[in-house]
């Protein structure tokens, strides 16, 4: 079971921040780079943000989808993974103290990735591993966001700016 955790030490609110922000997914998410949204208003039900994966001299173009959305402290989402197929990603922020503790639950879903030759214990060993440098990151950038004095995602900041509104933001 590739669950892990880590102790940010910002608001619940400037973590949630960063992940309402389908944007900044591959500033927080080993393995990807540029993200954007795709579908729908992230991080609502339904939509969708792509990213590539680079593979050496290959660029593998992906998509995460979200699966179940409860603002401010959970988010469920579906990662596309080519042919390992797909993997369900669940990650909730739970308030310790004026701090957050971010948990990470990840497990293959669909396709070759859910087999039992390629889910085991060395998977969960890998799984553990990327965990451990993915809640790193989303702690730097979560807490570089309260240094600068805000709370809230560039994505707000820009629908604001273009007077779009907020929408679960």
């Amino acid at each position: 079971m590739a669950v892990r955790h880590r102790l940010i030490k910002v608001s619940p609110q400037t973590v949630w921040s960063v992940l309402a922000d389908g944007s900044r997914y591959a500033e927080w998410v080993v393995g990807t780079s540029g993200s954007e949204p795709v579908r729908g208003q992230w991080p609502q039900v339904g939509s969708a943000i792509g990213y590539s994966v680079p593979l050496g001299p290959l660029r593998l173009t992906n998509e995460t989808v979200v699966r179940y959305c409860e603002e401010g402290s959970e988010l469920g989402l579906e990662a596309q993974a080519g042919a390992l197929g797909t993997a369900r990603i669940a990650i909730e922020l739970r308030p310790w103290g004026e701090h957050c503790l971010v948990v990470v639950d990840e497990h293959p879903l669909q396709g070759a990735g859910a087999s039992p030759l390629l889910h085991n214990v060395g998977m969960e060993a890998l799984i553990q591993i990327r965990h451990r440098a993915m809640l790193a990151r989303l702690a730097r950038v979560c807490e570089e966001e309260a240094r600068a004095g805000r709370p809230e995602s560039r994505q707000v900041r820009r629908r604001a700016a273009h007077g779009t509104g907020s929408d679960h933001a």
